[in-house]
């Protein structure tokens, strides 16, 4: 599945929250802000490559231990490996920008960045390096990590 980088996301109206540790599934809620793509790469298109920063990675692999957003029965393989290697990933990440703002990536972002040299946008890179992981992770609602939806954000538990 494709989205340019900085687009804006519109593959599901509301996001799920899963929270890996605690067994904690199906928080949903109507987002409040607005969500950007970021790393929503597929074969026949071209996109950014380039190093980044040791620690954005490090970084980006902390919060993806701790923060699963809509999570899908099916998986998708990527489609930039062979086909017999291709790791699969079923699920998304999202990480606060400016305000108002949310960068929506697929799980295998930290992938397409170490096996296939990605760049994301410096903006992006920019605010997984400005995220509080301690922060992240003394923050509970309810009873779950989940300190990035902003406090207008509509919750609706099911």
């Amino acid at each position: 599945m494709f989205y340019e980088d900085l687009s804006k996301y519109d593959y599901m109206v509301n996001d799920e929250f899963t929270d890996s540790e605690s067994n904690f599934y199906g928080l949903w809620y109507r987002p409040a802000y607005t969500r950007l793509n970021v790393g929503w790469l597929q074969a026949d298109k071209p996109y950014s490559t380039g190093p980044v920063p040791t620690r954005f990675v490090e970084k980006l692999e902390a919060v993806q231990e701790v923060q699963w957003m809509n999570v899908c029965l099916g998986v998708h393989d990527c489609d930039l490996c062979p086909e017999e290697v291709a790791p699969e990933g079923n699920g998304e990440v999202r990480i606060p920008g400016e305000a108002g703002i949310a960068y929506a990536a697929p799980f295998l972002i930290t992938h397409y960045i170490t096996v296939h040299d990605y760049r994301p946008p410096q903006v992006f890179i920019d605010a997984v390096l400005a995220v509080d992981l301690d922060a992240w992770a003394a923050a509970r609602w309810p009873d779950v990590p989940f300190p990035w939806v902003p406090e207008d954000a509509e919750r609706m538990l099911e």
